[in-house]
């Protein structure tokens, strides 16, 4: 009798523990779900958050689109503070806010773009955010592979503090024999077209100098856009656009003034900070010391305008020095090396080349003086 009290007893609590399992599992999935939705519509607040509403993506300019759209006409503010998530899909990831209702961004374009936006509702510690918004821009029209490929510029500033440009590019893979291509830049407000161009053996253009351009040589990394269109009886050529950072293509001048000579047993240099507009201390040079007598060579690197090496005073040394940016902005291209320096003097050869003197000396004396005895003779 005992046993079977014992036995119901035991069936009535696992049913219950049974039951109480089972609210649980309701009362988590409730809460998550509470959870969930409480960013977007938080109850206790009473409010909701409505996206943005004329969402429009518009070609400013080359390589730049203008993001505008307008506050929903049916979000409640009161006290809240409205702000914008922006998130740009492609071509180049990037997610920012803003408190304003447009945006413009700089971004090739030749295989389309596309952004989403939504509402940011503030209040104290609480963050509501709407659904997003999204546009697109379609990719722009041509051929496949009929764009230019491998494009490369390099700027260089000039004695007269302007700025050069120069690019090259490939012709696309299915670009026809008669393609055309046309090369325009744009820096900041500025765009221009290529006057000068060098050409390919089937009388494409594969080259574009600007002697002059609008680039300030005085801002550090600002954008420069490079486009790239064309034209073709057979096909339709695609536009190519691609983005430099003006420091990361400048071919920096050649350091000024190299002046080397030997202090006992030391070889001293100086020189001048390359032609621009950034102070000394945004360059960094490499100093090519090469010893003619034994072949050795060294390169070494300098955050300075001097240096100085105890070197080996029977050698005689050849050097040259070259310069880039360091700290200031974008490292760019490495300049040309300056010209050759010879200092020292290899005892070794000389030593040879006096005794040879000698011996020639000697030679003609002693010729000389056997033509004058056979003479008197």
């Amino acid at each position: 009798m005992l046993t079977r009290h014992i036995c119901w007893y035991v069936a009535v609590l696992t049913y219950h523990l049974k039951i109480m399992a089972s609210m649980m599992k309701v009362f988590l999935i409730l809460l998550q779900t509470a959870n969930v939705l409480q960013p977007s519509i938080p109850q206790a607040a009473g409010v909701q958050v409505f996206p943005p509403v004329n969402f429009t993506l518009t070609v400013s300019a080359l390589a730049q689109v203008l993001l505008q759209w307008k506050p929903n006409p049916n979000q409640e503010q009161k006290t809240y503070t409205i702000r914008y998530d922006v998130k740009i899909l492609s071509p180049v990831p990037e997610e920012y806010d803003t408190k304003k209702t447009r945006s413009i961004q700089t971004a090739a374009l030749h295989n389309g773009f596309s952004a989403q936006v939504r509402t940011l509702l503030l209040h104290k510690d609480l963050q509501m955010r709407s659904d997003w918004v999204k546009e697109e821009l379609p990719p722009l029209p041509g051929a496949p592979e009929t764009s230019v490929t491998n494009l490369s510029c390099v700027t260089r500033i000039t004695v007269s503090s302007a700025v050069s440009l120069h690019c090259t590019w490939l012709p696309g893979q299915r670009a026809p024999e008669d393609a055309k291509y046309f090369l325009f830049y744009r820096y900041e407000m500025y765009t221009e077209e290529c006057q000068d161009y060098s050409k390919d053996k089937w009388n494409r253009n594969t080259e574009c100098r600007f002697s002059v351009t609008h680039i300030d040589p005085e801002e550090i990394d600002n954008v420069i856009v490079i486009h790239i269109n064309g034209s073709s009886k057979y096909a339709a050529i695609k536009p190519f656009q691609q983005l430099f950072k003006q420091n990361a293509i400048e071919k920096v001048n050649v350091p000024r003034n190299v002046t080397v000579f030997l202090e006992q047993n030391d070889l001293l240099a100086t020189w001048e900070k390359p032609f621009s507009p950034f102070p000394e201390v945004c360059f960094e040079y490499e100093f090519y010391l090469f010893n003619l007598k034994s072949g050795n060579k060294q390169i070494l690197k300098i955050s300075s305008n001097y240096f100085r090496l105890r070197i080996d005073v029977t050698s005689r040394y050849s050097i040259q020095i070259r310069a880039n940016h360091h700290i200031c902005c974008t490292r760019g291209f490495w300049s040309d090396w300056s010209e050759i320096i010879y200092v020292g003097q290899n005892k070794h050869e000389d030593s040879i080349a006096w005794i040879l003197s000698v011996l020639c000396v000697s030679m003609c004396c002693t010729f000389l003086l056997v033509a004058i005895i056979c003479k008197i003779l």
